[in-house]
């Protein structure tokens, strides 16, 4: 896991990366950063465009490619149900994962990118519409300072690297939670790829980065406490819609996670997205996230497969 994190202490982190990479390197805390979060679609078959009239739309074509690209892709053990919508995983065990190699905490943060490189084409290429990954909580800003600046560092390399298959892939990137208190060259390469992407429709990934469950849902009723200060809302006409309405993922299609997946053994939710979770499948898996590969994507969602979701109510 990238970690998890928030405004906690009056962090150095608006100061440039170069300042500390020297200091860093001497650390044993910078391995190799050329880690991308970007998946590989399968080229479709030119047949598929072939048998299309030649003054067809290019969205029936797209739409033909890709059907036939994921179920084509989609494991035999995972063809007989129907696959979560929207995926949320809990990133976890990275550090444990490196220690128990004798290795510094970056070497299993970048192991886990490449963890999350994978799932990422998995899920594109399986049908899965959204990915939502907690990759830095609020109250990760209390880990050691040596091990903050290398993955914000991190995430600015992988933001970077990523932009062009992201547009590629169609890819729409999100970040959600609170943004200000990254660095600035971090904060603008985020709204930058945020902007460039949000038209992309096959996958939406959203990086859950100093995140908060909890100040998620602080921010939701202060926007509406405001609504109601200046009479364009009344308390007794608030709704849960309202609320949703204010939440990070109301911008998405399937703002609710159908699954939520969480590596290393632990057994909790870790304050994140605490409102979208309500209805929400859980999984846990001992294995560590760097370790997390295309076999445990399968056994998630095959189990996922198996529930019967009832939603509070009595299936006959």
């Amino acid at each position: 896991m990238l970690s998890t994190v928030h405004t906690a202490f009056p962090l150095n982190h608006q100061k440039p990366y170069s300042a500390h990479l020297c200091s860093l390197s001497s650390r044993g805390i910078i391995a190799n950063t050329s880690l991308l979060l970007t998946p590989t679609r399968p080229r479709s078959s030119p047949s598929l465009c072939a048998a299309l009239p030649t003054d067809a739309s290019s969205a029936a074509a797209a739409t033909v490619r890709e059907e036939s690209e994921e179920g084509a892709a989609l494991p035999s053990l995972l063809r007989q149900g129907p696959l979560p919508k929207h995926v949320a995983i809990i990133m976890d065990g990275s550090s444990r994962w490196a220690r128990a190699r004798g290795m510094p905490s970056s070497f299993g943060h970048e192991a886990g990118h490449r963890a999350l490189k994978k799932i990422v084409e998995l899920s594109g290429r399986w049908g899965v519409r959204a990915l939502t990954v907690y990759a830095f909580s609020s109250e990760n800003w209390t880990r050691p300072e040596a091990e903050v600046d290398f993955l914000m560092m991190l995430f600015e390399s992988v933001l970077k690297g990523s932009l062009g298959d992201f547009m590629k892939d169609e890819i729409s990137v999100s970040i959600i939670g609170d943004i200000t208190e990254l660095p600035q060259s971090l904060q603008k390469l985020a709204k930058e790829v945020v902007d460039m992407t949000k038209k992309n429709t096959k996958l939406d990934v959203l990086v859950a980065i100093s995140y908060s469950g909890r100040r998620e849902l602080k921010r939701a009723c202060q926007n509406i406490a405001q609504k109601v200060k200046h009479g364009l809302l009344a308390p007794e006409d608030i709704t849960e819609s309202h609320i949703e309405q204010e939440l990070e993922t109301n911008h998405i299609e399937f703002p609710h996670p159908d699954l939520l997946i969480r590596t290393s053994g632990e057994l909790r939710v870790s304050n994140f997205l605490l409102w979208q979770l309500a209805y929400t499948e859980l999984f846990f898996t001992k294995t560590y996230w760097p370790d997390f590969g295309e076999e445990d994507y399968v056994e998630a969602l095959h189990s996922f497969q198996s529930r019967q979701r009832r939603f509070g109510q009595r299936l006959n």
